[in-house]
């Protein structure tokens, strides 16, 4: 992915949730190349490398309130739970959990 293309995507899709800048799940595992359960899974193998704030669950509300921010409606179908959103430190953790050539591009390209 060029470093332009992944600024822009990384840009449209920071939001701010319980005073932090966050991205989340979903739009990290485009960047990454992977699927947001893949992206997931590998984060709780690592707890060890990402303190509990690195990561956040969202809540129903938040989901509510960032669903009204959409004019078309991104979210797929169906969720089994909600969405994750990574802080600036858990976006760059990422390269080291995912450990593929790609990850490491993006982080770059990201910071």
């Amino acid at each position: 992915m060029k470093e332009s293309a992944c600024q822009n995507i990384v840009e449209q899709n920071i939001f701010l949730i319980r005073g932090h800048k966050v991205m989340l799940s979903a739009h990290l595992a485009e960047l990454y190349g992977v699927e947001v359960k893949r992206l997931i899974q590998s984060v709780k193998r690592n707890q060890e490398r990402s303190p509990g704030d690195f990561m956040l669950q969202l809540t129903d509300k938040e989901v509510a309130n960032l669903k009204s921010q959409f004019v078309t409606s991104s979210w797929g179908g169906a969720r089994r739970s909600n969405p994750y959103a990574f802080t600036e430190q858990g976006v760059a953790m990422l390269s080291s959990v995912l450990r593929s050539k790609r990850a490491i591009q993006v982080n770059i390209a990201i910071m």
